[in-house]
């Protein structure tokens, strides 16, 4: 998986696994993705549905960001 390629179909298993930093960028966005100290195991579309995110769209754009920012392409 690469950033461009994370969707809201996307496991949160899958994200937390290749970048765990994406655990922290969604905590302060209101996202909790870890309980109990796992992943869980749905997609973030289900995960956003849950936890009330309105515009989930932008949120995933938002965090494709973040992560350019802080993994920046080596070429």
């Amino acid at each position: 998986m690469t950033k461009d390629n994370i969707t809201l179909e996307t496991t949160v298993e899958e994200l937390v696994e290749r970048y765990p930093e994406a655990v922290g960028f969604l905590a302060r966005n209101n996202v909790r993705c870890i309980r109990f100290g796992e992943a869980l195991c749905y997609t973030l579309k289900e995960l956003f549905r849950e936890e009330g995110i309105r515009n989930p769209h932008h949120l995933i754009d938002e965090l494709k960001r973040f992560l350019k920012i802080r993994r920046p392409i080596r070429s």
